[in-house]
């Protein structure tokens, strides 16, 4: 479809219709490599007569099991077990706050300690997976993250956990980025955000299995057995994103680091969706990876066995949702409306369901807590937004620095909510009061309503076009 809802980027080589959810062109591969040869130079004489030079055709064609096993399976995996692991915590928050007597302040922290050390690592994977394509980028990152598993396993007090957590969180920072790198070059541009929406299934996948799942596990080990088995997955999936990916095919010439990111921030279309979705996306990462849990017990006062399957049941949500969001997109750009516009949609309603946290409603806590994760999998959609709206050459960049600023965004939200809940009193029993609660969600509700008002106000007065400009021979 060509018109100003999925403006194209650059131009692409032709393919037959028959093929074109499999064949991958060359812009395809520049989305997350920087730009190949074809994408820096698409309207270069060999392509505008039909002949494509060999060192610039790109990979051959995959069918479509082999794209599934060979490039989706693996990466997808590392994807799944960094959900996992970034989600966890929420599960076993009250072993660990038995084991080590952590405040509410150090529980956040501890958690958060993922998110930042994450975040650090998106801008050293972004150039390694330039240099050396994701699947030597995953084993030696993977293997990493297992180190930090295996030190959380063997951590006797808060320093050692926090050291082990941001390990962890060090080794899994290139999971995503990997995936949708590979996934880029094997895709068809018009199929990414069906193919990422499953990419972030899989995701929500592997954070319903750190809920009720992992405490099922409980029952046969304790927590630093569980990290153990951690460690060892880690290990196993890093050898198959190394062994059963096909070569990535050869790049151009890449833009440097600093100049890359100053045209991604510049950027209309980015400065837009970060200004609209940014916020969300830390939000929705920040509390549904531990606070979600801690509100169920210490306001609603479930039984931990009831929270692990409400977890359950919001973590499982993820997977429809992103499923959903995804469908959603390509059915709304068939009609003229632009992805922007649906993640404004999303953004309001995830908004209004932490209201209903804001307001105490207390005739359903179990819907607020499931619709939180369901309505939050809108934000993943400025992946989508900034990957069909900037130029080939520059998405690579652009998706590294949105994960840099969410995962830095994610951390603060996680531990400044920590410490907003620990300036009430608990009871008896450890429960914090439901004001607690209040106060923080409001100060969260409060930080992401301008950039929603500020997008209503932009559209109704001079919306932004984003037609990416064509790169030059």
């Amino acid at each position: 479809m060509r018109d100003r809802a999925a403006p194209t980027p650059c131009l692409r080589p032709s393919a037959p219709a028959a093929r074109a959810d499999r064949l991958p062109d060359a812009a395809a591969a520049a989305d997350q490599d920087g730009g190949t040869a074809g994408g820096m130079g698409g309207a270069a004489p060999p392509a505008a007569a039909g002949i494509v030079p060999a060192a610039l055709a790109g990979p051959a064609p995959l069918s479509g099991r082999a794209m599934f096993v060979l490039v989706f399976l693996p990466f997808a995996l590392g994807h799944f077990l960094s959900s996992l692991m970034r989600t966890v915590n929420a599960t076993l928050a009250p072993q660990l706050v038995a084991a080590l007597a952590l405040t509410p302040g150090q529980l956040g922290l501890l958690t958060s300690a993922f998110f930042l050390a994450f975040a650090l690592a998106q801008l050293p994977v972004g150039i390694a997976l330039d240099h050396w394509g994701p699947a030597k980028v995953q084993l030696p990152m993977l293997l990493l993250a297992g180190v930090g598993a295996l030190a959380f396993a063997g951590g006797d007090s808060f320093a050692q956990l926090l050291v082990a957590r941001a390990l962890i969180g060090l080794g899994l920072g290139g999971c995503f980025m990997s995936a949708v790198k590979a996934i880029s070059t094997w895709i068809a541009p018009a199929r990414l955000p069906s193919v990422q929406g499953y990419l972030i299934a899989v995701g929500g996948l592997g954070a319903a299995s750190a809920t009720l799942p992992v405490r099922l596990a409980l029952h046969y080990m304790d927590w630093r057995g569980l990290f153990l088995w951690l460690a060892a997955a880690a290990a196993l999936i890093g050898i198959l994103t190394r062994a059963l990916p096909p070569p990535q095919p050869p790049g151009a010439r890449k833009m440097a680091l600093l100049e890359a990111m100053r045209a991604v921030y510049r950027h209309p279309a980015f400065r837009e969706t970060a200004a609209l979705v940014l916020v969300p996306h830390t939000v929705f990462f920040g509390i549904q990876g531990l606070w979600i849990s801690r509100w169920l017990s210490d306001v609603a006062r479930y039984s931990e066995e009831a929270v692990g399957y409400l977890l359950y049941l919001g973590m499982a949500a993820v997977i429809f949702g992103a499923i959903a969001v995804g469908m959603v997109t390509e059915w709304a750009g068939r009609r003229g409306v632009r992805p922007i516009s649906v993640a404004a949609c999303g953004v309001a309603l995830f908004i209004a369901v932490q209201l209903g946290f804001v307001l105490d409603w207390r005739p359903s806590y179990q819907l607020l807590s499931v619709l939180f994760t369901l309505v939050g999998t809108v934000t993943g959609i400025e992946y989508t937004i900034v990957a069909q709206s900037l130029p080939g050459a520059l998405t690579g960049r652009a998706a590294t620095c949105l994960n840099l600023l969410i995962f830095l965004g994610a951390f603060a939200v996680q531990a400044g909510f920590g410490l907003v809940v620990g300036c009430w009193r608990p009871d008896l029993l450890g429960h914090y009061p439901a004001p607690a609660y209040q106060a923080a969600f409001a100060a969260l509700v409060l930080l992401q309503l301008p950039g929603l008002l500020w997008f209503v106000r932009r559209r109704g007065r001079n919306p932004v076009e984003w037609v990416s400009p064509q790169p030059g021979p």
